[in-house]
């Protein structure tokens, strides 16, 4: 992400609320495949990891952005606990100052930082792990400072053997985004990690905007295509771009799908496995709000499209400001209305898991009036319509009996899909 406020830069703006994004912004995201055991961190190299859980990539693909350092951090474990996520994204790696050493915000070694391992360990101590993020908005990134694609991949090599993972991701924005060779660098570094790292899984993510991306993400694009080097996914950025609502998301992402179509020769399904999303809760810095019912249309847009990728940014925004729910941008808290963690639930919901609720309401049942005998119970939702559009939770009703949305869908007849379909039975109406 990208814009004011650099969420993990030199300390001329400790205040930066996010992952830097925008129309001119890049982020490069490479994630983990296997899923297999995922190593404890370790301070010091692989030597010292044991084998804890074995996660899914599905975790990383839904792995939401996490600033130990910066924004008011939250207790990792405690939204574990509350969400029943699984994986972080933990940023930012840039460059040593002007030297081809990765460090945490650029300015603290490696070799030297001891935050993040500690919060590694206690995350991957509760069955959890993370995926690393190298970039951001503000600093200097390794792309421009490594020379060579060569010597950027051996740079990132170095975190990635450092915290022993099977999940990093690349954030390149501007002024890197417009750097040419930065970005031959950046895209060559992940070819190398790639091939250096057997099962890596690796996504592009580049800015949204109304026409899917712009310019130069699809110079990004072409450049990977140049390379030869094929990612499983490219995610875009829809926010920080004159968006309004979940409906100018999707709408970005049905237009991205087409971009990478056109490019890669691909047909939609296909487009689409290489398709994922990274959002913003909340208020953005362009002063557009997402809230909770944007982030659910767009995750059954994600379901029913079986997208690769969908996170936001970011778990230190995930609660309600104190005092004035909206006091403006803020990289610690959302801006709106909100129970602590209700967006990294969405992303939960992603990875195939059920968040933690309440203990639910009975279902109300049909059943007849013993004075009368006319029948009573749930009344029937509006009629389902062929052609109209429903999101996740929609309720309709069809031949007597109400039904509920469990994704994105058009034109599907409720009662017709099957017990894996989109359509859940909610029984008789009246």
């Amino acid at each position: 992400m990208e814009r004011a406020l650099p969420p993990h830069s030199p300390a001329t703006a400790p205040a930066r609320p996010h992952r830097p994004r925008r129309t001119v912004a890049v982020a490069l995201s490479v994630f983990g495949l296997l899923a297999g055991a995922v190593s404890a961190v370790a301070a010091s190299g692989p030597a010292n990891a044991a084998t804890t859980t074995g996660l899914g990539s599905n975790w990383y693909a839904s792995a939401p952005y996490l600033m130990p350092e910066d924004n008011s951090p939250p207790d990792a474990a405690a939204v574990m606990d509350a969400t029943g996520q699984k994986a972080f994204q933990l940023a930012f790696i840039l460059a040593q100052g002007s030297t081809c050493s990765p460090s945490w915000g650029g300015t603290s070694s490696i070799d030297t930082d001891t935050t993040m391992p500690a919060v590694i360990q206690t995350i991957r101590n509760k069955g959890g792990d993370v995926s690393v993020s190298v970039g951001g908005y503000g600093g200097t990134k390794l792309g421009q400072t490594c020379g060579t694609p060569e010597a950027t991949a051996a740079a990132y090599q170095k975190v990635v053997t450092k915290y022993n993972l099977k999940a990093i991701d690349f954030d390149l924005e501007e002024p890197e985004y417009e750097n040419t060779a930065a970005i031959h660098n950046e895209i060559g570094a992940a070819r190398i990690l790639q091939q250096n790292n057997p099962g890596l899984y690796i996504s592009i993510t580049t800015a949204g905007t109304n026409a899917g991306t712009g310019w130069f993400g699809t110079q990004m694009l072409l450049e990977a295509k140049s390379q030869g080097f094929t990612p499983n996914n490219y995610s875009i950025m829809p926010f920080d771009g004159g968006f309004s609502g979940a409906a100018a998301q999707t709408d970005a992402l049905v237009k991205f799908n087409q971009i990478l179509q056109n490019t890669f020769g691909w047909n939609e399904a296909t487009a689409y496995a290489h398709e994922g999303v990274s959002l913003m809760n909340g208020r953005t810095d362009a002063a557009e709000y997402f809230k909770q019912a944007d982030f659910q249309t767009v995750l059954d847009f994600a379901t029913a499209h079986q997208l690769a990728r969908y996170t936001y940014w970011s778990v230190n925004r995930d609660r309600q400001c104190p005092g004035t729910v909206d006091p403006g941008l803020s990289g610690a808290c959302s801006s709106v209305a909100q129970n602590d963690w209700d967006f990294t639930k969405f992303t939960v919901k992603f990875a195939g898991a059920t968040p933690p609720t309440s203990t639910p309401s009975p279902s109300p049942t049909s059943s007849t009036s013993p004075s009368t005998g006319t029948p009573t119970g749930t009344p029937c939702a509006p009629p389902w319509g062929a052609g109209t559009v429903y999101t996740g939770g929609n309720p309709v009703s069809y031949k007597g009996r109400n039904y509920h949305a469990k994704w994105w869908t058009t034109n599907e007849v409720p009662g017709t899909t099957g017990q894996w379909g989109v359509w859940v039975d909610d029984g008789p109406c009246v």
